[in-house]
This record gives C-alpha cells, structure tokens and sequence, in this order.
C-alpha cells in the first residue's frame, strides 16, 4: 500500500497550508488515517488522526490550529493548517491502519513519503 502526500512547502509565519494524503491502492475511508510530523534529528509526533467514524484527535499542543478532514470521493484525507509558526517546520508524514490504536501510537503499517513544511519570512 503506497500513500502519497503532499502540499507541503515554504509559508510566511501567520499563513495557511493545506496537506493531502491520497491511495491509489486502497478507500482511505476504510481505514484510520493520521498526520505526524518530524523534524530531522528528533522523534516523530502525532499531530491530529481521523477514524473510520469521523472521530478526530489532535494533538494538544496545537491550540486549535490545524483541522483533519477526509474527502471520501477524493479519497484524500486533508490537514488543514493556520496560523502557522516556525516551530510548526517539519516534515509531514500521513499514515493509515485497520488498527485506530496504531494510528494514534504512530505504529501503523503504511506511511507516506513525506512532504516538507517550512514556515519562515
């Protein structure tokens, strides 16, 4: 199973992105979904997962910024992101499980490639 995100890139602090996470492989609504993001040298951390129910965790320490969403006739799952600041630089990672307690542990057994965000001015 391959998923694919994207949306990443270079934003002014203050300002807004939007990731997507898609499968050609498999319906992402069957399946848990998170983002977690990383930054080089340090451990990677859980930012907001999405059940199969519609049930959405996130992460405390983002005050309400980011938003998880899934678009079932896409089959993309969305991390929306305001209000971003610099320490939000990292990379990106969507990942999916049948299992909602992988998803949330950062365990699950398929992971996209990645994509970079970098908030500076």
């Amino acid at each position: 199973v391959q998923l694919q995100a994207c949306g990443g890139g270079l934003v002014q602090p203050g300002g807004s992105l939007r990731l997507s996470c898609t499968s050609a492989d498999i319906s992402l609504a069957d399946y848990g979904t998170g983002w977690f993001r990383q930054v080089p040298g340090q451990e990677r951390n859980g930012i907001a997962c999405l059940s199969t129910g519609g049930h959405k965790l996130y992460a405390p320490s983002l005050d309400g910024r980011f938003t998880i969403s899934r678009d079932k006739a896409k089959n993309t799952v969305f991390l929306e992101m305001n209000s971003l600041k610099p320490e939000d630089t990292a990379i990106y990672y969507c990942t999916k499980d049948s299992d909602w307690g992988k998803v949330v542990t950062g365990k699950a057994d398929a992971w996209g490639q990645g994509t970079l965000v970098t908030v500076s001015s």
